[in-house]
């Protein structure tokens, strides 16, 4: 079965009208595009979705076009998660929307699935963004900060609202802000998290992807933390980013490792800057 190029209809527990849903080979996607100028692609961390980019749509889309997707078996959208199926689906995103030349930029595991595009993709990637990146080169199931085995058999044993309270207190997800708008959207998208990967076979899911080759791709990189992430990820993003050969690495003050929401300022101002450095053509 090829791509369709039609929308879907929109379903049920989609309530804003700038939700768009794609078919995909074996799922369904919803994404949003916004603004006008530049492409700029968002890529999503585990349980969550595309809804933690709102502070970076709200403050960027009037100088960029941006465009941002559930990965499948997260938010909205359809599908088995996989490494794969995340690749292929920004392949047939591009294609639906007629992107040619891109920035993109992946948040955590998110990061991952943009240097494995990005591998691939060619020229087709103006330049990268990589937030909290774990280390690439060991499969995602030995993260020591990701606890993935005690979530899975948590999910099994207990149920999914006893996995969604043990991940929802781990430091990967505290907020240094207090901005209640923040942690009420994180709290939403980790309570619509359906924890379909951790329920599948561990093969091949995207929580247990291979290893992504650091220097997978040449494009201009920058690696952001947030100054309060775990320690492991911050030496982790400046190993990175010594061993890609167009790179840099920034510190986001008074952020953990969700610092799009602990501190969004600084965040969009430093990828912006970053962005128009870099990005040669609108699409």
């Amino acid at each position: 079965m090829s791509t369709a190029s039609a929308e879907a209809a929109v379903p049920a527990g989609s309530g804003d009208p700038r939700d768009r849903f794609l078919p995909v080979e074996g799922g369904q996607l919803r994404y949003r595009d916004e603004g006008r100028g530049p492409v700029l692609l968002l890529v999503h961390g585990w349980t969550l979705d595309l809804d933690m980019w709102d502070p970076q749509a709200a403050d960027l889309c009037g100088e960029l076009r941006i465009v941002r997707f559930d990965r499948r078996g997260f938010g909205l959208s359809a599908g088995q998660p996989a490494l794969a199926n995340d690749v292929a689906d920004i392949d047939a995103l591009c294609r639906h929307l007629g992107l040619r030349e891109l920035a993109v930029l992946g948040m955590s595991q998110g990061a991952r699935v943009v240097l494995a595009w990005a591998a691939r993709a060619g020229t087709q990637v103006q330049c990268i963004v990589l937030d909290g990146p774990p280390e690439l080169d060991g499969p995602a199931t030995d993260e020591a900060d990701v606890p993935l085995q005690r979530l899975r058999t948590m999910l099994r044993e207990q149920g999914i609202a006893a996995m969604r309270r043990e991940w929802a207190a781990h430091p990967l997800v505290q907020l240094r802000t207090r901005d209640p708008r923040a942690r009420q959207l994180l709290a939403t998208m980790i309570g619509r998290y359906p924890g379909s990967d951790l329920r599948a076979e561990p093969q091949g899911t995207a929580a247990s992807a291979g290893p992504v080759p650091a220097a997978s791709t040449t494009a201009p990189t920058l690696v952001i933390s947030g100054e309060h992430d775990l320690a492991g990820r911050v030496t982790a993003a400046a190993a990175l980013a010594r061993r890609l050969p167009r790179a840099e690495h920034a510190l986001i003050p008074g952020a953990g490792h969700l610092p799009n929401l602990d501190n969004p300022g600084a965040y969009n101002r430093r990828v912006a800057a970053f962005l128009e450095r870099h990005r040669t053509t609108s699409s």
